[in-house]
């Protein structure tokens, strides 16, 4: 292809397929609505692959998006999910997923040296990831089995609350900094999770969390789907003084393309210039360094800007980035080499 192969730190397809949106069969999955993400989408459009959340939607989260059209909002945290129903939904995603590398649709990957070969061999690589930790036991045998299933990344918190710690709500304008940090039990389950060399998701947790995971986790600080809050004083973004903690991990920041994260108005509209997206690659290179900053589209979870659509527009990302000046090495960097980089040094 003309631009670097995409590895993407974040999407929610294996919602999307449960839901009935995207279908799938012996030839692969395809898409039956306004999803982002289907085969056809991603070849064309140089999707290689990225890392697949398992998410337990609640009751009340399809609301959520209408209500960040206003000039500003401060939504509740949902209630949080009990365990029967989050491990019946999350056994029945990575069920999805396990399916599909059957069919031969994508390779489940475990390791950098599996993803480098599925992405050379034109084989979709997937990362098993889990977008809040509902669906862990406290004893942690969920996670015992899903980790020998190839779950390798996962998020203690989505924005509502667990057993484990606090999600940061959706409100704009906001700090980050909007509740306690981790339980007892969300510090031993970033114990476990470095035990099993798998990453911890600093996406969605409020600042309190993400400090305690820096405390306690020995691996690279990692945000899968965050932008700068600097640039939009939005709660799910990060403060120069997170985006400098993680640059010390040597960990990562995947650029979200969710338009709420990125806009200066912090609105979830989708009429923002892809233009923006690059003022967020510029500030998160230069606060992270160009080793530090990936991409994590939350395709499928999202509104993300009319100009990209969904996995076949990303070529206009891609040419918006050359445009900009960024050279053919910074360009495989950030779209992903970084990644990759980052994958083997938390694996490891």
């Amino acid at each position: 292809m003309e631009h670097p192969l995409i590895f993407d730190g974040h999407n929610d397809l294996l919602l999307q397929i449960q839901s009935g949106k995207v279908t799938f069969d012996e030839r692969g999955f395809m898409g039956s609505g306004g999803h982002h993400i289907d085969l056809s989408k991603a070849r064309s459009g140089g999707f290689a692959g990225g890392i697949f959340a398992i998410f337990v939607p609640g009751d009340s989260d399809a609301s959520f998006m209408e209500e960040m059209m206003a000039d500003s909002y401060d939504l509740p945290l949902p209630p949080a999910v009990d365990w029967p129903r989050a491990a019946q939904i999350a056994l029945a995603q990575a069920a999805i997923l396990i399916r599909l590398e059957r069919q031969g649709a994508l390779k489940i990957c475990r390791t950098a040296a599996s993803i480098r070969e599925a992405m050379q061999s034109g084989v979709m690589a997937a990362v098993m990831h889990m977008e809040g930790a509902e669906a862990i036991d406290p004893d942690f045998h969920t996670l015992e089995v899903l980790h020998a299933a190839g779950l390798r990344s996962l998020g203690p918190v989505w924005s509502r609350p667990t057993i484990y710690g606090h999600g940061v709500p959706f409100r704009f304008p906001s700090s980050p900094d909007t509740g306690p940090g981790l339980t007892a039990d969300g510090v031993r389950l970033v114990k476990k999770c470095n035990e099993l060399n798998v990453l911890i998701d600093l996406s969605h947790l409020n600042e309190a969390g993400f400090w305690d995971v820096a405390r306690y986790s020995s691996k690279p600080l990692v945000a899968t789907h965050s932008n700068a809050h600097t640039l939009c004083p939005h709660s799910r973004n990060l403060t120069d003084r997170q985006l400098h903690a993680i640059r010390d991990s040597d960990g990562l920041v995947g650029l979200n393309f969710a338009v709420a994260f990125l806009r200066e108005d912090g609105r979830m509209d989708a009429d923002t210039p892809v233009a923006r997206m690059i003022e967020h690659l510029d500030y998160l290179i230069t606060e992270l360094g160009e080793d530090r900053v990936g991409l994590g589209s939350d395709f499928d979870g999202a509104i993300i800007p009319d100009e990209i659509t969904d996995a076949a527009g990303l070529p206009v990302l891609c040419e918006a980035m050359k445009a900009h000046g960024y050279d053919s090495r910074l360009m495989a960097k950030l779209c992903h080499g970084n990644w990759l980089r980052i994958l083997e040094r938390t694996w490891a």
